[in-house]
């Protein structure tokens, strides 16, 4: 089976995901340069506070806003801003973790399941952990997005489906809960959750056939609590939107939807927000009906892991438009009042408003698109169920082309809200298509390992819509107006970079061809500094404070799908403009203004 897995593998390697066979020794390498012997164990309280000194958690806060609270640097300083220290990951490919912080201790984890624990005023190395992963893993992303903290352990997904709580002053493997099977596929790039002391995190697959899930993990034990399927079975409410004639035999035993990206909380309703992946074939007439809960939006109680509310962005999702990112907690003004609110762009090419109730129960408001959609006819007014132009939705048997791509009209990276200025930035990608031919595979058992998403990888066409403009931008919404404020145009280049926003006035992001991390006034979008990387970063910009100094820190590293498509739209290029020599290699660069 692997050997036919492999062959896939390295097929789509060669054209559209970065496929890794990653060579270990099969045993776990702890180097320890310097116990850590001074730690702050990390708390409910803490990480419900967000103390802006820290950054815990992987959006910085529960409600997911990659926001710093931070002003000492400001817009009319940042200018000064210049690298303090840097710290080379040893690791090449896609580096995609932010820097996380807890009282002065920075976490960084790499590809291939590396964690490092450094020094954040002065980047001295205390401990690095080498995951023992298998020497035949083949994975299609080998990237790792984090890290949770947990009273004394840092909790770090495996590419081999495991979930590994570590020693947060050593680095040493105290235990370890074997969540996902990668040999059918099931492999983690996400970061673990910690919501009162049970680690939430979900594995990848959905290519290759494999039913999502959520797990959590008692953070003492490493046992497993509770696991909820996303895509429900016999008997669970939504299992009856996958019971269509015509479809293939229990097409919801392998209907995707992973959960592969961090959710969002409300500590006071005590409700868990995660977003669903891409439905499994990326065809829908395989699969006819809405497919619950495929590219949609959970909230569930965190205690017993219940679905007890959702919603679904768009029904049969035949684009691979994940919806893996949980949608932002926030307040909205809707009719003249202020609601609790959730608000997200989504992969599909659409923001979405929404209220959150206490229950669990999501409502929609509204949803307009923010970068050019041609397979949305309109959205309902009152559930925004949309609906779909035939001549672009994917059938099996035809060429069907559709804009925004299916990398979406903005992928994983985060976006940010600042309370201050009332805005949300959204690091998007416009005037992106593809096209391909939807095939039948009956030569292939899905949740075997091996690939199993309806279409001929080298038949995939990635094209722009219009050769002479650009695709990366960043695009400010006003969250209450509901109308984009402003927009950067970065050219030829996607934009694969998350951003960070702070009191001071800024926003902050890299994940463009040039390299180039950037500050960008958060009222009008100019750009008030910018300083050239080793390497493009696709990681998020993090601050945080040691000894009342504030830092900024982003890891560089280039790798992964914004390798590959980048590669691709430069060798379409006529004009020769796209950037596509960008090294690899991870660095942890870290800037502050010089000493007074």
């Amino acid at each position: 089976m692997r050997t036919v897995r492999s062959k896939l593998l390295l097929a789509c390697s060669t054209l559209v995901f970065s496929v890794v066979s990653l060579q270990a020794s099969g045993q776990t390498l702890n180097r320890v340069n310097q116990e850590i012997t001074d730690y702050s164990p990390v708390t409910k309280e803490r990480l419900v506070e967000a103390d802006p000194s820290d950054w815990l958690l992987p959006k910085g806060n529960y409600e997911g806003w990659m926001y710093s609270e931070l002003d000492q640097i400001n817009r009319e300083n940042v200018q000064q801003l210049r690298p303090v220290w840097t710290y080379s990951t040893g690791v090449d490919s896609g580096h995609q973790a932010p820097a996380q912080v807890n009282d002065g201790v920075m976490f960084i984890t790499t590809p291939y399941n590396h964690v490092i624990a450094l020094d954040a005023k002065t980047g001295q190395l205390y401990w690095r952990y080498e995951h023992d992963n298998p020497s035949d893993l083949g994975v299609m992303h080998n990237t790792a997005r984090g890290v949770a903290l947990w009273e004394d352990k840092v909790f770090a997904a495996g590419l081999d489906g495991t979930l590994n709580a570590l020693d947060a002053r050593t680095g040493e493997r105290l235990c370890q809960n074997v969540i996902g099977d990668w040999s059918i596929g099931a492999y983690i790039t996400s970061a673990p959750m910690p919501i009162e002391g049970k680690i939430m995190v979900g594995p990848s697959g959905g290519e290759f056939g494999v039913r999502g899930f959520l797990e959590a993990t008692d953070a003492d034990t490493c046992e497993t609590v509770w696991r909820t399927y996303s895509v429900p079975g016999p008997g669970e409410a939504g299992h009856e939107t996958w019971l269509k004639e015509g479809q293939r035999p229990d097409a919801w035993k392998y209907g995707g939807g992973s959960m592969w990206m961090p959710g969002n909380y409300d500590p006071e309703t005590g409700v868990l927000y995660w977003g669903v992946g891409n439905g499994s074939p990326w065809l829908g007439d395989q699969r006819p009906g809405d497919n619950l809960y495929v590219a949609s939006a959970l909230a569930m109680d965190p205690e017993d892991g219940a679905i007890v509310g959702h919603h679904q962005y768009h029904w049969n999702d035949s684009w691979d438009w994940a919806a893996m990112n949980a949608p932002m907690l926030l307040d909205l003004e809707h009719n003249g009042g202020t609601v609790k609110g959730l608000m997200t762009p989504q992969r599909n090419g659409y923001m979405f408003w929404m209220e959150r109730k206490p229950d669990g129960e999501i409502k929609f408001l509204e949803g307009k698109p923010y970068v050019y959609n041609n397979v949305f006819t309109e959205l309902d007014p009152e559930t925004g169920r949309p609906s779909y132009d035939p001549n672009h939705t994917p059938v099996t048997g035809k060429r069907v082309g559709y804009c925004p791509s299916l990398w979406g009209g903005k992928n994983w990276p985060y976006e940010a809200f600042n309370p201050q200025t009332g805005l949300m930035y959204v690091p998007a990608n416009e005037n992106l298509c593809n096209s391909f031919i939807g095939i039948w595979q009956d030569d292939i058992d899905p949740a075997s390992g091996q690939f199993w998403a309806g279409i001929d990888i080298p038949d995939l066409d990635v094209y722009v819509k219009d050769p002479n403009k650009g695709v990366g931008q960043l695009q400010a919404w006003d969250v209450n107006t509901r109308e984009m404020v402003w927009q950067h145009d970065f050219g030829k280049t996607m934009n694969w970079g998350p951003v960070l926003t702070t009191a001071g006035g800024l926003v902050f992001g890299a994940g463009t061809n040039d390299r180039k991390l950037r500050a960008f006034d958060a009222e009008s979008g100019e750009i008030v500094w910018e300083f050239p990387l080793n390497s493009t970063a696709i990681a998020p910009p993090v601050s945080y404070s040691v000894d009342g100094k504030q830092y900024i820190a982003v890891t560089a590293g280039y790798g992964v799908d914004a390798q590959w498509t980048n590669g691709v739209l430069a060798a379409k290029d006529e004009t020769k403009e796209w950037i596509s020599d960008v090294p690899e290699g991870g660095v942890v660069w870290v800037f502050a203004l010089p000493n007074s």
